[in-house]
């Protein structure tokens, strides 16, 4: 039991650390507000607050929302589409790809088991760009330029999102999946009836590290997908900067357009996010 002097010298220290995370959050936060800002600003205002500072700059004195609605009527709304069905594809198909190579790493003993593993973990410590650029040669080559197939299949087998769900599924009982078997189940059985439902936070962290993979990924789709109706978002975002003007409004619009589905998506899911990672080194 805690003594009343403990309790006096602790609220401060409680009230002090609350004080110092918000100002730390304030400060990480005071980059995006600005961006948000400026987006609805013409591009001739964006820039007149910062010398020198005033309140405009995080308080607009009058609000346009034309940046948005000229990117809506410019190929960046395609772009966003084209991001949206890439992205979505890739988790749909990677979770299944993912879950399914976690499941028979952990589940099923088998003679090399603990050396594909290591080439799994092996594989998400080498960079993608340092195989980039021979790889979308070899799509070139097989015809698959330009096309949804060639934006989605790199980023289907991820294997950092192997090693999350193996890892997880290492802390499941064997037992369970021993029990369903005795009650007629086969492995596919035990995977989807008995895995599967157990895993619902290491599969949305999963599905968050392959949906950031793809949402943000920039020198793949900048390699193999040069036709205009093919873009992504990052890639079109680049190319909002102009050969003799740049237009810092639209720019800003797109980047929020960009920001603002990853972060609703962290703040809904965050804290399975954070459990996956949570139990990713639980078992070796």
């Amino acid at each position: 039991m805690a003594l009343p002097h403990q309790i006096a010298t602790t609220k401060p220290r409680i009230i002090l650390v609350t004080v110092l995370v918000w100002m730390s959050g304030l400060l990480f936060a005071l980059p995006l507000i600005w961006m948000f800002v400026s987006s609805l600003r013409t591009g001739t205002e964006i820039f007149s607050s910062l010398y020198p500072l005033s309140t405009d700059l995080l308080i607009p004195t009058r609000i346009t929302f034309e940046n948005y609605t000229a990117l809506l009527d410019s190929p960046f709304a395609l772009s966003v589409f084209n991001s949206i069905v890439v992205t979505a594809t890739t988790i749909l198909l990677g979770l299944m790809i993912s879950a399914a190579a976690a499941f028979a790493l952990s589940a099923i003993s088998f003679k090399g088991n603990k050396a594909i593993f290591g080439i799994v973990v092996l594989s998400f410590l080498i960079p993608f760009d340092a195989i980039a650029v021979p790889l979308a040669n070899q799509f070139r080559d097989w015809g698959m330029a330009n096309t949804y197939t060639a934006l989605i299949v790199p980023g289907l087998a991820n294997g950092f999102a192997i090693f999350v769900l193996r890892q997880f599924f290492l802390g499941i009982p064997k037992e369970l999946g021993e029990a369903a078997r005795i009650d007629g189940l086969g492995t596919i059985g035990v995977f989807w009836h008995i895995y599967l439902p157990l895993s619902r936070s290491a599969l949305i962290g999963a599905g968050f590290t392959l949906f950031l993979f793809q949402w943000g990924a920039y020198l793949w789709p900048l390699l193999i997908a040069t036709d205009p109706s093919m873009v992504l978002g990052p890639v079109a975002l680049a190319n909002l900067n102009g050969q003799f003007e740049v237009n810092f409004g639209k720019i800003f619009a797109a980047s929020v357009l960009l920001t603002t589905v990853p972060m609703i998506l962290l703040l809904f899911f965050q804290k399975y996010f954070t459990a996956s990672l949570a139990t990713s080194g639980s078992k070796g």
